[in-house]
């Protein structure tokens, strides 16, 4: 990992106008840099397309990134409102190790007490994923699968060395299917996780700028 400037920036890149708007209307209290909250649209496409032109912009050349939003989880037991934290993203493209895990959930578990955190892989997928497909990700060690994550910190990546990381809020578990993502719109427990879980990667960012021994 690259040893980040004192103004590096944070790009927090999500897909949906629901979990922008929960991200805008939490804790605004500082990073280690500027922070930019990144809507990409849905879907891996819409989300490599996004990030590859932010990190166009020379001013974000050695943003850290971390993509965020809601998931679909894949083991019994999840919970809408569980939070996944993952080490590695991955999809049909490649693999990427996210950075700092351990704080991050650390740091979750501060600002949202009560809450179940989940650690392990995050998959990505070009589309909704149910029944049968749920059993046979889990099958391959994936705790969680969302559209956009894998393809976000692969573009990263790809842009440039840089940390990254991903940060899921369950919406969707196998005891307790949506219909549609448009249902979070009625004030499920995922909004408002999402909405306070800005302090922790706040924290996050600012461990990436500690000076290296």
């Amino acid at each position: 990992m690259s040893t980040q400037p004192a103004s590096a920036p944070l790009l927090i890149a999500c897909a949906l106008g629901i979990e922008r708007l929960a991200l805008r209307s939490g804790d605004r209290g500082g990073s280690g840099g500027p922070v930019t909250v990144l809507r990409t649209g849905m879907g891996p496409q819409a989300a490599e397309r996004s990030v590859v032109q932010a990190l166009a912009d020379p001013a974000y050349g050695e943003a850290a990134v971390l993509a965020t939003g809601f998931c679909a989880g894949l083991a019994p037991g999840m919970h809408p409102g569980d939070l996944v934290v993952a080490d590695e993203t991955r999809d049909p493209r490649g693999t990427v190790p996210c950075v700092g895990t351990d704080l991050l959930v650390k740091e979750l578990l501060r600002a949202v007490p009560g809450r179940t955190v989940h650690t392990g892989p995050l998959n990505g997928s070009d589309h909704v994923v149910r029944g049968h497909e749920r059993s046979d990700l889990l099958a391959t060690g994936a705790i969680a699968v969302d559209m956009e994550s894998a393809a976000t910190l692969l573009s990263a990546v790809r842009a440039g060395e840089r940390p990254v990381a991903a940060v899921r809020v369950v919406v969707d578990a196998p005891e307790h299917e949506l219909v549609r993502i448009g249902t979070v719109r009625g004030g499920i427990s995922a909004f408002r996780v999402l909405r306070s879980v800005l302090p922790a990667f706040y924290e996050w960012h600012r461990s990436l700028l500690l000076p290296r021994r």
